[in-house]
This record gives C-alpha cells, sequence and structure tokens, in this order.
C-alpha cells in the first residue's frame, strides 16, 4: 500500500492562467440552435500540469497492468501536492473566466436562504430537532421543552451549535442520540469531513458537556442504556501510524460499551470477532432495556446477521439468532421475548416477521406483514402500531399498520414525492415525519395517530411555484430489454426541441435508492432552462434485493447500460442531444459516469464524476474500499478481475480519445473514496484527451466525502459544477439571476 515516490514538475502557475485565459477570449455558440460541429474545434488545446508516468506494473491473473499514477495514491506527499494545486489553479482559473460564474453563485445563495428544519424526536420533557437559518454552515440542534400547555415551540433553547466548533464550518455533528430520559445528548463530531468521529456527550439541562471524549469511532451510533448511565457504541483500534488514518484500511470493528464518567481505556468491550476482520456491529439496547441487539455487517453486503445479548443476565454471552448472512435482518422492535424483522429471507422486498426468542426456527416464524408488490423501505414501531414506508416505483406510500399486521390507514403524501422520519416511541400518540419533492422543499409534519391527521408542523417558504414545472416519470427499455423508471424535471412550457441543456444524474448500487428530493442547485439548473433527468437504474434498491443483484459483481455492466439507455432515450425522445447532455453522481455514481464516458464519449457533452470510485482494481486497499466487494467483486478473484478490468474508468482510458468536457471533483480529506481515484483518473484523463474539451480536476481542501460538508463550501462547489455546465453545454444565463 506504499505509494511509489515519482518526481513530477511543476507546472509554472502563470502558463496555466494564460491558457485558461486564451480559452476564454474564443468566442461562444449563442442560442439554441442544434449543431453537430465540435464547439471546441475553435478552442486552444489546454496545457495540463505535468504528472510523470510511473513503471508500476501488476500482475493479475497472468495480465500485466500498468499503474502509472501510483504516486498518486499518497496526497500528502511533495509531488502530489504540487500537482493537486497545479491542477486547482488550472481549474479555478478555468471556471473564473466563465462570465455568469457570479451571478450562478449569487441565484444559489438567494434560493439557498431559507430556514430548514429536522424532524423532531421526543424523549423526556424535551423535543429535539435540528434547524439551519439558511446559510449557516451547519445545523444548529435545538431542545423544545414540554409543559403543561404542551410543547413550547416558540422558546427553544440552543443545544448544540456545530458553527462555534471551527473557525471555517469544516468540524460537523455526523450522530447523535438523546437518553431516553431526554437529559442527555451523546454527539460525534467529524473534522475535515473524515469518517472518523469523536463522541462526547452534553447535559440537555445546562447545555455543556461533562468530561467524556471517545476517540477513533467510526460506522457508530450510539445507544443509550434504560437509565441513561451509559451507551454501547462501536469503534476500531487506534491506527498503529495515524499519519495514515485517512488511508489506511479498516479491519477488527469492535462494540463496546461506556459509563459516564470514566475513561475511554476503562470502557467494556461487548463483542469482537477475531476470526472475521471484515465484521462490523451496531449494538442497540430495546426499550424496554432487556435486551442487547447486536447487527453484524460485513461490508456493504445487504445480508447481516442479528445476535443478541440478555442485559440482566450476569455474564450472558451473546446469542446467534440469525447468522450465516442468508438475509438482511432489521430490528424493529420487541414484546417480550418476541422480536419484530424486518427481513428479505425468501422475501426480496422484505417482510416483517415475529420471532419468538424460545422458538426461533425460520419455519415457526409469524407474518405480520407479508411481501406487498412494493418494496419495503422502512418500518418503525410508534404508538402501538407499525409505519410502513414501501417504494411505488421509486416514490413513497405510507401506510399504518396494527400490530397484527393489518392495514389501517394510508397516509396522504401531497405529491410524487419522498417520506421519511416517523420516530418515537410504543406509546407515543403522535409521531413527526418529512416529504420532500423535485418542487416540493422539505416539509416536516405531524401525524396523529388516534385521529388518523396530518398537519404541517414546518413549511419552508422558498418562492417556488409547482405549477409552474413539469415532474413526471417515464420507462424506458435498457439494453437487455429492461424497463427502467426515469424521473424528469424542468420548466412548464419549455421547449423540447431536441436541444435543451440536460443533466442525467445516477447512482445504481449498493441497494441505495434514489427517490424525488427537493434541491436548490437542480431549482436552479431549471431555472436556466435546463432539463433535470434521474433514471433508476438497477444495482439500487428500487425494487427490492433482486433489482439489486442484476447491477452488482459480474453484472454491473447492466447499470452502465441503463443509464446509457436514459441518454438514449432522452436525445431520441427530442429533449437533448449530445452536444447538450451532461451527466454527473458521485461516489458510485461517479463510478457511473467514468464508467459510461469511457465507453460512450460520443454520447455526452460533459461529465462530473464526483469523489468517484474510478480504481476498481485497488478500491479494496485503503479504508473501508474492502467492504465494497459485495457489490463490485475484488481484482483478487479471477472473473471478478476480467469484469473490473473490462469497465474501470481508470484503465479504459484510451490515448487519442476525444472525451465530453469533464470536471473531476473530491475532496483531499475524503477517507470513503479515498482522492487517488479522482487524481489517478484525472491525470489519465488530461495525458489521454484527444479533443479540445477541457479535463479538469478541482480539489476540495479540508473536505471530506461530502457529508458534513458546510454550507458556504457545499455552494461552492454547486455554483462550480453549473458554471462549468453553462459553458460547456452553452446554456445562456438570465440577465435576472443574482438580482
Amino acid at each position: 500500500m506504499a505509494a511509489v515516490a515519482e518526481h513530477v514538475s511543476r507546472v509554472s502557475v502563470f502558463s496555466v492562467v494564460a491558457a485558461a485565459l486564451l480559452w476564454s477570449a474564443c468566442p461562444q455558440n449563442k442560442g439554441n440552435v442544434k449543431t453537430n460541429a465540435d464547439p471546441w474545434a475553435n478552442s486552444p488545446r489546454l496545457e495540463y500540469p505535468a504528472a510523470k508516468r510511473g513503471t508500476v506494473v501488476d500482475t493479475l491473473h497472468g495480465v500485466q497492468v500498468a499503474d502509472p499514477y501510483r504516486w498518486l495514491e499518497d496526497p500528502d506527499a511533495p509531488d502530489s501536492r504540487a500537482w493537486i494545486e497545479a491542477n486547482n489553479t488550472l481549474t479555478f482559473g478555468w471556471l473564473d473566466q466563465v462570465a455568469s460564474r457570479p451571478a450562478i453563485r449569487k441565484q444559489l445563495e438567494k434560493l439557498w436562504n431559507y430556514e430548514r428544519y429536522g424532524v423532531p424526536v421526543c424523549k423526556g420533557d424535551y423535543c429535539f430537532y435540528s434547524k439551519n437559518n439558511g446559510l449557516q454552515n451547519q445545523d444548529v440542534f435545538y431542545a423544545a421543552k414540554r409543559s403543561g400547555n404542551g410543547i413550547d415551540w416558540d422558546n427553544p433553547q440552543v443545544l448544540l451549535d456545530p458553527n462555534t466548533l471551527s473557525d471555517d464550518g469544516t468540524t460537523s455533528v455526523k450522530s447523535y442520540s438523546v437518553s431516553r430520559d431526554g437529559t442527555k445528548l451523546a454527539y460525534g463530531i467529524s473534522r475535515g469531513g473524515s469518517d472518523w468521529v469523536e463522541f462526547r456527550v452534553r447535559d440537555v439541562v445546562t447545555g455543556k458537556d461533562n468530561s467524556d471524549v471517545l476517540s477513533w469511532v467510526k460506522f457508530s451510533g450510539a445507544s443509550w442504556d434504560a437509565k441513561g448511565q451509559g451507551f454501547y457504541y462501536s469503534r476500531y483500534d487506534a491506527p498503529k501510524d495515524t499519519s495514515k488514518k485517512l488511508q489506511s484500511a479498516n479491519y477488527f470493528h469492535k462494540l463496546y460499551y461506556h459509563r459516564l464518567g470514566t475513561r475511554q481505556a476503562d470502557d467494556v468491550l461487548v463483542y469482537e470477532r477475531k476470526d472475521h476482520k471484515e465484521w462490523g456491529f451496531g449494538g442497540h439496547a430495546t426499550d424496554d432495556g432487556k435486551f442487547l441487539v447486536i447487527s453484524v455487517w460485513k461490508g456493504t453486503h445487504p445480508e447481516n446477521n442479528l445476535f443478541y445479548k440478555e442485559l440482566g443476565r450476569k455474564d450472558a454471552k451473546a446469542v446467534e439468532l440469525l447468522s450465516g448472512f442468508e438475509a438482511s435482518y432489521s430490528f424493529v422492535g420487541n414484546e417480550g421475548r418476541t422480536f419484530y424483522v424486518v427481513t428479505d429471507k425468501d422475501a426480496p422486498r422484505k417482510k416483517l416477521v415475529a420471532i419468538d426468542l424460545d422458538n426461533p426456527a425460520p419455519d415457526k416464524w409469524k407474518t405480520l406483514i407479508a411481501q406487498q408488490p412494493e418494496p419495503i423501505e422502512q418500518v418503525r414501531l410508534v404508538g402501538d402500531r407499525f409505519v410502513v414506508v414501501y417504494l411505488k416505483d421509486a416514490r413513497s406510500m405510507v401506510r399504518i399498520h396494527t400490530l397484527d399486521g393489518k392495514v389501517e390507514s394510508e397516509i396522504a403524501l401531497p405529491a410524487l414525492g419522498s417520506a421519511w422520519g416517523f420516530s418515537g416511541k410504543r406509546s407515543d400518540k403522535e409521531t413527526y415525519f418529512a416529504f420532500s419533492s423535485f418542487t416540493f422543499p422539505t416539509t416536516v409534519y405531524r401525524y396523529d395517530f388516534g385521529t388518523s391527521k396530518t398537519e404541517v408542523f414546518k413549511r419552508p417558504s422558498v418562492g417556488l411555484d409547482p405549477d409552474a414545472y413539469v415532474v413526471k416519470q417515464v420507462f424506458y427499455t435498457s439494453k437487455d430489454g429492461t424497463k427502467v423508471p426515469m424521473f424528469i424535471a424542468h420548466k412548464k412550457g419549455l421547449k423540447l426541441d431536441g436541444n435543451r441543456p440536460t443533466y442525467l444524474y445516477g447512482y445504481g448500487g449498493f441497494n441505495i435508492s434514489l427517490t424525488p428530493f427537493y434541491s436548490t442547485a437542480n431549482r436552479v439548473w431549471m431555472e436556466l432552462g435546463g432539463v433535470y433527468a434521474m433514471p433508476n437504474l438497477r444495482g439500487g434498491g428500487e425494487y427490492g434485493e433482486e433489482w439489486h443483484k442484476a447491477g452488482i459483481k459480474l453484472d454491473k455492466q447492466n447499470v452502465f447500460d441503463d443509464f446509457i439507455a436514459a441518454a438514449e432515450w432522452l436525445e431520441s425522445n427530442n429533449y437533448t442531444s449530445p452536444k447538450r447532455l451532461g451527466i454527473g453522481g458521485g461516489s458510485n455514481g461517479g463510478l457511473l459516469v467514468g464508467a459510461c464516458m469511457t465507453q460512450r464519449p460520443d454520447l455526452f457533452g460533459a461529465a462530473v464524476p464526483m469523489v468517484g470510485v474510478l480504481d476498481m482494481l485497488r478500491f479494496h486497499k485503503f479504508t473501508i474500499g474492502w467492504a465494497w466487494t459485495s457489490d463490485y467483486g475484488s481484482a483478487e478473484n479471477a472473473d471478478e478481475f476480467k469484469a473490473l478490468m473490462a469497465y474501470s474508468p481508470y484503465h479504459n482510458v484510451k490515448k487519442g480519445e476525444r472525451y465530453p468536457a469533464t470536471l473531476v471533483m473530491t475532496g483531499d480529506h475524503d477517507d470513503r473514496v479515498v482522492p487517488a481515484h479522482s487524481f489517478k483518473f484525472g491525470a489519465a484523463l488530461q495525458r489521454a484527451q484527444g479533443g479540445k474539451a477541457p479535463v479538469l480536476v478541482r480539489i476540495e481542501t479540508r473536505a471530506g466525502h461530502g457529508a458534513g460538508k458546510p454550507t458556504k463550501m457545499i455552494i461552492d462547489g454547486v455554483a462550480d459544477r453549473l458554471s462549468f455546465l453553462v459553458r460547456a453545454l452553452d446554456v445562456q444565463v438570465p440577465a435576472s439571476f443574482g438580482k
């Protein structure tokens, strides 16, 4: 895993900026005149930062694979820092010449500046929620006190303001958990966007932290015990070389119990598996305080194990209730020794079952909610009912079931969109949830179980008229005949002349579903006259586990075929043309963009791979990358190596190919998908580019994979992405922008 030290020449800042300035002086096409001409034909070729090609060659299953930019795997090496600095100089110099960029940023900032609320969670004497006034870098956490007249929402106390934790807003709260009596808050802070979290504990009444500080926590929440004396959490051992904490692989997760007021060194090790280095653990104490439920995960496999310990029994051992990684199991709640569990065992779209701990054989399970045509996305046990969120063609549908599984009612949602939340205790009389859609900003609702009525709790004012937009869902045919849904949104009255600037966004992996959501960035894109399209590719969870498995490992190419087919559908149905079609995606979606632009460079006018997995032969060697082999497979397996090699973006860049204008975006503190992926792909693409379309690499410093990024940094990034698309797709910016 050691980086190969190679020399890279430093690029003259003046020559880079000069090239950008020369490019910007070239004439641009005006209007929406459809043309097959190369829009970059009259532009000078950019001078890219020199990146010496190393001589590293790996032999994998008898195949020699060159890795000339291996040295970029060490982001802190002097040569890498020089390359990063030179690329940022080129990229920001290029973006500075987009005349409409300041107006685009002003428009984003203006529309971003509205109050946003999180879904309240009520415990003890308080209800807790997050709020952002509009342009605050981080959401602020509040506590509203209960009184004889109800909840005093008008005079909440500021419980935790992450904006005070760092000057630049890059310290964020990654997770938080309130004790059951509502008196204590355990919260995990992340610095610079890292997945590493430090837990602290705050007294709700005084608003002050106590002495508890827990380090080296990752992929963990905090689950309080019944008496609020401590909580369960998971961590890794401290890295042997802390200077490599953002690159080193993470193995041997451990589950601990921390008692308040004690040192972390004295925490009780609850569960570990020295024989399974890849296993991870999440501990959840049941509401009745009788059990600790241990969810055992292995990478990103949807399948998991479910164990438990009886907390009232001294020296009780963990019982392997559901083992073998045969299916997915999600604990919902319990009634004494009966566990309510959502599973996809013999039900790829999931079902809810009751398991008797004294007779847990699968043939003794009681099915409460059978598998439906619509996959189950979430089940909550609250208000003595099961609140179930289903997915119907990638949009939410919410039903209330009685404890015996019968449908009691359905919550009417205001539009085609996404619903989430529904937290609370079994004894609660109400619950809160959020709803969002493409033209419907996230609104928080209160649901009353007694009356089955829904009322608005917090609705933001964003000055948007949903009737001024078109939102629809279409179904198109992929390469192998599979029908794939796609959402399309744009301003009403837009002339579909086959030449509209269009942004096609996708993900397609890890059983994650893309559902309709409100985005200021997408709203601004539509205000620019653009079409926003979001297909629900295989590999996601929109239609259950079968849909997911149809897009993994040896079938991963199906995901790319689905995305390419979406682009072809948009072009054949008179929405856009190749020169005016931009594609984007982040993380696994960055892989999607990288694979599709290298397979079909003729199909797109612009590409924006963000924090992407782009070297498919070495992703498993860094941080938590090994966990992704459940979806991708591994280069250490001969058959999977062949499939990975066939689409790995970094390894399929061809010298002399005319690639679309590309903006590679990453963060130098990303310890989820290490920035080496973007660095190596960007360097290879810059060297190979046979056309004059720009290949730019934008590297955010003090930023990670995306979660917890401060608002200012997010707006800056979106402004740069939109400015890039505006130039690359020849979009005319209205004079009213930013006014």
